[in-house]
C-alpha cells in the first residue's frame, strides 16, 4: 500500500514523491509513450486514466500543468506523481520535459507534418495508406528502441542449447510462430510450432528440461498460449513470452521475456504492425542462432536452397 503524499518543497506546489520509495531508474526519453502504452494495463485504473491521456496526447500533457493534468482525468496531483514514479520518472516536471523533448523530434522527422496512426471517417484513401505505413514502420522502429539486447542474447542462448522448441500461437501470432519454425527447421534445428490449444498442451506435456517453449501473445492473455507455457513450465522446460505488454499474465509462467512495441488502431490497423514487431523480434533471434552456429547453418541453409532450386520456373520456360 503506498504512503500518502505532501506537497513538493518549492515553487511548484506539486506532491512529493514517497520518501521511503527506492529512487526509480532513469527513464528513456526515446521511449516514453512506448514504455507507458506497454505498462498501461498494468497500471490502476487512476493512474491508467493519466496514462491514456499520454498516449492519446504528450504535446498536450507537456503543455499542461500537473493541476490542469489531474483535472482532465479526473484524479488528484498525487496520482499524476504516482504515475511518473511507475513509468520511471522521478517527477511530473521530469516528464513534462521528456514528452516536449520527444514531440520536437517527432516533428523535425516528419517535416512538421502531425501523422495520427488512427483513421478517421474522413481520411483519404492516400491518408490511410500514409497512417497504415506509419504506424508500421513505427512499430518495427520502436520495438527495435526498446529490445532488451540482453534478454535477446539469453533466449538466444536458450535456442541455441534446445534439443526442441515448441512454438505457441493463436490467431495473428500463429502467422509469427508458424514463421519462426520455418526458418529454425531450414537450418535443421528441431522446431515445431501450434496453434490448435489441445495441440498446444500435448505438446508441452511432453516437453523436457532440455527443450524451450515459446509463447507469442500481443496482449499477453491468450489463455491457450498461457496454458501450454504453463504446462510446459511445470515440466522444467525453459518458457518464452513475446508480448507487447511486459507485466501481462503470459509474463507469470515465462522465464525470458521478449517485448514488441506496437500500438493498436481503428479498424485493426495496427494488428498487421503488431504481426510486423513480433517478426522482427523473432527474426532477430533467428539471426543470432544461425550466427551463433554458423557452420552448420550455411551447409544447412546450401541444402535446402539446392534442394527448392529446380522449383524455380527459368525463363525459358515460363508458361504462354
Amino acid at each position: 500500500m503506498r504512503k500518502p503524499t505532501g506537497p513538493e518543497p518549492g515553487s511548484t506546489g506539486e506532491p512529493q514523491a514517497p520518501a521511503g520509495d527506492a529512487a526509480p531508474k532513469e527513464a528513456t526519453p526515446l521511449s516514453t509513450v512506448v514504455r507507458v502504452r506497454s505498462l498501461l494495463p498494468s497500471l490502476p485504473p487512476a493512474e491508467r486514466r493519466v496514462a491514456q491521456r499520454v498516449i492519446d496526447d504528450p504535446e498536450g500533457v507537456a503543455n499542461s500543468t500537473i493541476t490542469e493534468l489531474a483535472q482532465t482525468c479526473g484524479t488528484s496531483e498525487t496520482t499524476v506523481i504516482r504515475f511518473c514514479r511507475a513509468i520511471g520518472f522521478h517527477g511530473y516536471p521530469e516528464l513534462r520535459l521528456t514528452l516536449a523533448t520527444e514531440a520536437g523530434r517527432a516533428q523535425s522527422a516528419t517535416g512538421g507534418r502531425v501523422i495520427g496512426s488512427d483513421i478517421s471517417p474522413d481520411d483519404s484513401l492516400e491518408q490511410i495508406v500514409e497512417k497504415v505505413c506509419f504506424a508500421d514502420a513505427r512499430a518495427v522502429e520502436e520495438t527495435a528502441a526498446q529490445l532488451d539486447i540482453k534478454m535477446l542474447e539469453q533466449v538466444v542462448d536458450a535456442v541455441v542449447a534446445a534439443d526442441r522448441v515448441d512454438v505457441y500461437g493463436v490467431g495473428a501470432s500463429a502467422f509469427v510462430a508458424a514463421d519462426f519454425q520455418q526458418k529454425l527447421h531450414r537450418i535443421g534445428r528441431v522446431c515445431s510450432a501450434w496453434s490448435d490449444a489441445h495441440i498446444m498442451l500435448t505438446s508441452a506435456a511432453v516437453l523436457g528440461s532440455g527443450d524451450v517453449a515459446l509463447g507469442i501473445s500481443h496482449t499477453g492473455a491468450t489463455m491457450e498460449t498461457i496454458d501450454a507455457l504453463e504446462v510446459a513450465k511445470s515440466r522444467g522446460v525453459k518458457t518464452v513470452a513475446l508480448t507487447n505488454f511486459p507485466k501481462s499474465p503470459i509474463a507469470e509462467v515465462a522465464d525470458l521475456i521478449l517485448t514488441t512495441a506496437a500500438r493498436e488502431t481503428t479498424f485493426r490497423s495496427g494488428a498487421t504492425a503488431s504481426r510486423l514487431a513480433q517478426l522482427t523480434v523473432v527474426d532477430c533471434v533467428f539471426v543470432g542462432v544461425a550466427q551463433r552456429t554458423y557452420g552448420p547453418t550455411r551447409k544447412a541453409l546450401e541444402a535446402t536452397f539446392e534442394a527448392v532450386r529446380g522449383r524455380t520456373m527459368r525463363p525459358d520456360r515460363r508458361r504462354r
